[in-house]
């Protein structure tokens, strides 16, 4: 029998900080996704409590936190709208039980092919939505649904802000709570044992109950009004076509999402690797738990894992340490979460968003690979105009592409003999790619003269230039001399 290592009180410490900190980062989102979703507050808290004390404890990824995602906020909104809440919860859990199936049938491996530069483009696209959204909220305002029209209303929201007392005040504590996140690592080492988010969020508490300031705080209330157990006649909703598509979609895109997020994560440490079956498997659980509440669907999260990270998390403790203390503060003290202004809270996630950001990485990677500088930027802002999904999917699109490109290399010599023939040499990969530059190269070749062509030096010669060359050879054949065609073997 194997026995796991004790956890050291070194680690126990680093998890407690951390956990403090991530409970800052999934409060605000827990909440916002709610709200954004079209379902009561306390329903994206209770997906959070049940990623942090339940898949939080199951195997598959040591730091990586789940929760509701902002990435399922408008499949999250339709499902209600068009089948009920009462509904959503057994469309969670069938997607949840869809996630078991995939991964006992070990598909979660193949999330694993993905590029770094795509990873960093989610993340970066990421940061930016992130951003763009809590900027309005940073101001106590409603802030758009898509990730261009937050970028757009940017501008509109200067100016309103700057006519309007409570937005100024909000945008105070906000920008304050972001100087503090800022200065606090060139603190004394004795100060900075208190996390910065908790002592920033602290802060900006104290300062507006202290001047008693008119802004926007967290409402939530208790959660034993929000759980709904599915009967019957929810069951009898999965014979409906459209809600076992819904259903399917959930499980894709939150698979996709919690395992895109973990080789993010997995890049962002080195600590132990996902083992991406038993993560996926650990995700199904959650959401199967999840539906059965009635709460929203959940998926790993890259702000809260990249924030767990950051704070110097060493083991799962500092996730389940999390939720439990989002299930202390939601279920037993919700009035206390109601003098936290929701700026600060704004503040933490700006501060994170930014983190999220490569910008120093960018410039060095242009100079050195564009293409790849290229692919980070397209996920990016393909992040920021779809969603998380079809970004990162653009992103792999593209990776794969400059992948063939990249292999498909192929040398074209041409050497006119005194005895008036031509030889035609190619080396590398003939693929389609290289098809239009081969034939210019063949077609502008004189006519009435042999031509050897030497394919010995191809590793890969394909479909279409094959095809290619055999038509060309039977046109040069029709006004010319015999072509000696050498092919290797193999290609």
């Amino acid at each position: 029998m194997i026995r796991r290592p004790a956890l050291r009180p070194a680690d126990l410490r680093a998890d407690l900080a951390a956990s403090l900190v991530v409970f800052l980062v999934a409060l605000p989102l827990c909440v916002g996704v709610a709200v954004a979703s079209g379902v009561p507050a306390e329903l994206g808290l209770l997906t959070g409590i049940v990623g942090g004390l339940l898949t939080g404890l199951l195997p598959g990824s040591s730091l990586q936190v789940s929760g509701p995602a902002a990435g399922l906020t408008v499949l999250v909104f339709a499902a209600v709208q068009e089948h009920g809440l009462a509904t959503l919860g057994v469309i969670t859990a069938a997607a949840g039980l869809l996630q078991l199936a995939m991964g006992a049938l070990r598909l979660g491996r193949l999330f694993r092919a993905i590029s770094v530069s795509v990873v960093q483009g989610m993340l970066a696209g990421i940061g930016l939505v992130l951003i763009s959204g809590q900027l309005y909220a940073l101001v106590d305002a409603k802030a758009p649904r898509s990730g261009l029209d937050k970028l757009a209303g940017l501008p509109g929201l200067v100016a309103d802000t700057a006519t309007s007392t409570r937005a100024l005040t909000a945008a105070a504590i906000g920008i304050g709570t972001i100087a503090v996140l800022v200065l606090w690592p060139r603190l004394p080492a004795r100060v900075r044992i208190v996390p910065a988010p908790l002592a920033a969020v602290a802060a900006a508490t104290a300062a507006t109950a202290l001047f008693d300031l008119s802004v926007g705080k967290v409402e939530v209330a208790g959660l034993a009004g929000v759980i709904d157990l599915p009967g019957g006649a929810d069951l009898a909703a999965l014979g409906s076509v459209g809600v076992l598509g819904t259903v399917l979609a959930f499980a894709l895109i939150a698979s996709a999402e919690s395992l895109f997020s973990a080789a993010a994560v997995d890049r962002l440490h080195d600590g132990p690797r996902t083992h991406y079956d038993r993560e996926l498997i650990a995700q199904g659980v959650g959401n199967t738990v999840c539906g059965a509440l009635g709460a929203l669907p959940m998926t790993a999260v890259i702000v809260r894992s990249a924030a767990n990270v950051q704070a110097g998390a060493r083991t799962k403790a500092s996730r389940v340490l999390h939720g439990l203390w989002l299930l202390l503060f939601a279920a037993l003290f919700p009035a206390a979460l109601s003098v936290i202004p929701l700026a600060a809270l704004a503040g933490v996630l700006v501060h994170a968003g930014a983190k999220l950001v490569p910008a120093k990485a960018l410039v060095p990677l242009w100079r050195t690979h564009r293409g790849e500088a290229l692919i980070l930027i397209a996920t990016a802002v393909a992040v920021v105009a779809t969603n998380l999904f079809e970004g990162v999917l653009l992103g792999l699109l593209l990776s794969v592409l400059k992948s063939a490109w990249d292999t498909s290399h192929l040398h074209v010599d041409v050497d006119e003999r005194e005895d008036g023939t031509v030889n035609v040499t190619l080396a590398g990969n003939a693929t389609f790619l290289r098809l239009p530059r081969l034939l210019d190269t063949l077609e502008r070749l004189p006519a009435g003269r042999t031509v050897h062509l030497d394919l010995t030096g191809l590793r890969h010669l394909d479909h279409a230039c094959r095809s290619a060359l055999e038509t060309w050879e039977e046109r040069h054949n029709r006004v010319g001399e015999a072509v000696v065609v050498r092919v290797p073997v193999g290609v």
